[in-house]
């Protein structure tokens, strides 16, 4: 339990930042409160440009130099560290509170062995502890340590281990061997989750509460998912525009928010959700559930490829069926490498099967060449999961999403296609003054609209989504769903939504398909799948729905 009366280890007091702009200085973070007790899990939430990560980087004196910290005290176990220059913060920094960044594939050197990494953050983080440099099997000895108390069973395996050898799950838990190797008081998690599955979520944020538990760390996640800030922390700030608008408990905070921010982001966690979206009031819902509008069979597909010598086989689709109905949505569900990606490449002719047949309309996709592919292609578009490296950063919006329209020679003249250009915004609930910005000048969520409406240009009758909503916060994210639920309404759409979350997939779709290790273990309506998996795979990833009370989890997992 945590002991409130015992000074904390980590104490951020009135803190401001501010960071300068060609004429001024800009607030981003405004008279912020936080402190984190020994044991203690505290969760900072918000969305992007929040200033939850200006805060991260002040407490750890890694703002850039157009930044300044404008008032405030930052304090690590009553020690005043405002100010400190890079030499005295480097002392801090591993010794005492570890940082673990948000995406390991960026974080750790893709040309090095973990275990070498992990020796290296033992050496730098404990130069003063011992007589002589750590070298040889001490060394050794304490990153292996490391490795095992970031949850890591096979530690000498990993050790040897290049970073594109493990999984997003295992990259995440050498990051937290790294943080842990200077033995930390508190860590500071920064977006830990937010790349991972839902079931290596759960288990990386399990550990995490276990170091508190077990040894007595202060925990500081940042994440922009009160679901699972709800889950697991022992308090939550919500932070908006620089401030603190609400803390409390998760209880207090759940049942009790003051802020109408917090009370949007507790409406879109996807936990929150018993049932499908409907449409937006004042759209009749024109979905046709008649026939079958894309049939895949027996759909297979083997990688090979050579490492360090030796011929490796991977079976990414093992007989694979699944059918998509007319106006309706079809989820398919999975961790990351369960075969989700490349079936929806195979069913948009993205990509080519060794085996099995693809169906749009009764057109045979896997044998079409030339013109006749094309067509067939017209009536099926694909989005992709980020927004920012699928739109070419040099056009604008209006020449981003009038493309297809020149391709296929649709929309007249350029006066034709600037018209169908300012319609396709308006679908997706953009304003026309966004046609002469560029990507980079967008948000995430507005990214994610304009890729929809480039899908839309030539009025297809089937979109394939794949992961196109995990990338974003939360609250966008539900925005982005609604968007899709308003459409299909409209224009009788018909999707194929590839997701790993099944909190998502109880908003979206009406069928579902379970895959795991290129394997199908469990298809049908999404209520059936719900309310009666037969399957331990399907059951474990409805437990680990961001939100899903503990208690509940624990029940899904053992039934």
């Amino acid at each position: 339990m945590t002991d409130h009366t015992a000074e904390p280890l980590l104490d951020i007091s009135s803190l401001s930042v501010d960071y300068r702009t060609r004429r001024q200085w800009a607030t981003a973070v405004d008279d912020v409160d936080i402190s984190v007790h020994a044991g203690e899990f505290v969760s900072l939430v918000g969305e992007s440009g929040s200033g939850k990560t200006s805060v991260v980087l002040a407490s750890l004196g890694l703002l850039p130099g157009n930044a300044r910290i404008r008032q405030g005290r930052i304090a690590y176990d009553t020690v005043d560290v405002t100010g400190w220059n890079e030499r005295r913060m480097s002392l801090v920094r591993g010794n005492y509170v570890g940082f673990i960044p948000q995406d390991p594939n960026t974080s750790l050197n893709p040309v090095k062995r973990i275990g070498r990494q992990v020796v290296e953050a033992v050496r730098f983080n404990q130069p003063k502890r011992r007589p002589t440099p750590l070298r040889g099997e001490v060394g050794r000895d304490e990153a292996l340590q490391a490795l095992r108390t970031a949850g890591l069973a096979d530690a000498e395996r990993v050790f040897d281990q290049f970073p594109h050898e493990l999984s997003g799950g295992m990259k995440q838990r050498a990051l937290i061997a790294i943080a842990l190797a200077g033995n930390p008081k508190v860590i500071v998690a920064d977006e830990p989750t937010s790349a991972l599955d839902v079931t290596v979520q759960r288990r990386i944020l399990d550990h995490l509460v276990g170091l508190g538990s077990d040894l007595g760390i202060g925990v500081l996640l940042i994440t922009h998912d009160l679901g699972v800030a709800l889950e697991r922390s022992d308090r939550i700030l919500v932070m908006r525009h620089g401030r603190i608008v609400d803390s409390g408990t998760p209880d207090a905070v759940a049942t009790q928010a003051t802020d109408d921010y917090t009370r949007r982001l507790l409406a879109a966690a996807p936990a929150r959700h018993s049932g499908r979206l409907q449409p937006t009031s004042g759209r009749a819902d024109s979905r046709v559930e008649t026939d079958d509008i894309l049939v895949a069979q027996g759909i297979s597909r083997t990688y090979r490829s050579r490492v360090r010598g030796a011929e490796h086989t991977v079976n990414a689709l093992a007989s694979v069926d699944l059918t998509l109905r007319r106006g309706t949505t079809h989820a398919i569900v999975g961790e990351s490498g369960a075969g989700k990606s490349t079936l929806a490449r195979i069913v948009a002719g993205l990509a080519t099967p060794d085996a099995g047949s693809v169906r749009i309309d009764g057109n045979e996709l896997t044998t079409l060449r030339g013109d006749d592919l094309r067509q067939v292609r017209r009536n099926l578009q694909f989005v992709f999961q980020n927004p920012f490296t699928s739109l070419d950063p040099r056009y604008s919006v209006a020449r981003i999403i009038s493309e297809p329209l020149v391709a296929f020679g649709l929309g007249g003249g350029k006066d034709g296609r600037r018209e169908r250009v300012g319609e396709l915004l308006d679908a997706v609930s953009l304003p026309p003054e966004v046609a002469r910005r560029q990507p980079g000048e967008l948000s995430g969520g507005q990214r994610q609209r304009v890729a929809i409406a480039r899908a839309l240009a030539v009025q297809p009758e089937v979109l394939v989504l794949d992961e196109a909503v995990s990338a974003l916060d939360v609250s966008v994210q539900a925005q982005i769903l609604q968007l899709l639920v308003d459409l299909q309404s409209e224009r009788g759409l018909s999707y194929v939504f590839v997701t790993h979350d099944l909190g998502v997939v109880r908003m979206i779709a009406d069928d579902v398909t379970v895959m795991k290790d290129g394997q199908v273990v469990e298809t049908g309506s999404v209520g059936a799948v719900f309310d009666g998996s037969e399957h331990a795979y399907t059951r474990e990833l409805i437990a680990a729905i961001p939100g899903t009370p503990v208690e509940t989890s624990a029940h899904l997992r053992s039934a």
